[in-house]
């Protein structure tokens, strides 16, 4: 017979518990800042992949025409990365003297790797070929990540909600690749336009969704300033470009959205 249910068991702490095991060793055992490390590194981790989820099924609402249920989800992500960001507060207590006592442990480690956040990018439609590269064959989701990669973003799915609502989607924005990373359509803008002078239920959907591109650009910026406050223009772990390579992903994923602003 089964034991009862509790809190623990439900949560399976346990598991969760054991996994975060420090690397370094000193002369008084592994580096104190190196917990906290691991878990703020882990915790980002388990909110991509709530992220993920509240993102299929945001998706999913748009495609049904779910406007409540749309603008809910797209609350709940917004504070999601509020919630990202706020982390980054509690990084930075840690001083670059206190990174570096462990930051040679992980080796070619680097939260460049992380597959969660790929498939996040690729969800807001931040689609590169070249990504792949980074990623051998036996890493760990990297089967999430190509079908990711194949599958409609974000955009798309805001796209056929506009077409729902009786929009005239030109059919090259409808039936684009969703495989190629989204650009700038003139005759997209348009619409959008007319959406903001006059239709204030889908216009609010707009907003929502600048909100969360301004989130994801806030979250990049802050991560930027943590990185040159800890480790400065050096390079960063397994070789990324580190503060410098950061700078340059500091853009919107939703270019139509702010391409009207100076035209409204």
């Amino acid at each position: 017979m089964s034991e009862p249910l509790n809190y623990s068991s439900y949560l399976r702490l346990d598991d969760l518990l054991r996994q975060q095991v420090p690397r370094s060793l000193g002369s008084h055992g592994p580096e104190h800042d190196e917990m906290l490390f691991i878990v703020i590194h882990q915790v980002y981790e388990l909110w991509f992949k709530q992220m993920l989820h509240e993102f299929d099924y945001l998706a999913e609402r748009l495609r049904g025409g779910e406007h409540a249920r749309a603008i809910h989800t797209l609350q709940r992500l917004r504070a999601i990365l509020k919630t990202i960001v706020a982390q980054v507060d509690i990084l930075e207590t840690m001083t670059p003297l206190e990174f570096n006592a462990f930051r040679s442990y992980l080796e070619s480690g680097s939260g460049f790797q992380s597959v969660q956040f790929r498939e996040v990018e690729f969800v807001m439609g931040l689609k590169r070929e070249n990504i792949f590269k980074h990623y051998p064959p036996e890493t760990f989701g990297l089967d999430r990540l190509r079908r990711r990669f194949d599958e409609p973003t974000l955009w798309d799915a805001f796209l056929a909600y506009l077409a729902l609502r009786g929009y005239a989607v030109p059919a090259d924005q409808l039936g684009r690749d969703v495989a190629q990373p989204l650009k700038p359509a003139p005759a997209l803008q348009a619409i959008l336009i007319e959406i903001y002078r006059a239709d204030a239920a889908v216009s609010n959907i707009c907003e929502r969704l600048v909100d969360l591109d301004e989130g994801f650009m806030e979250w990049r910026y802050r991560h930027i300033k943590m990185v040159e406050r800890t480790i400065g223009g050096k390079p960063g772990t397994g070789g990324s470009p580190g503060a410098a390579y950061l700078a340059t992903t500091v853009r919107p994923f939703f270019p139509d959205l702010w391409e009207i602003r100076s035209q409204l």
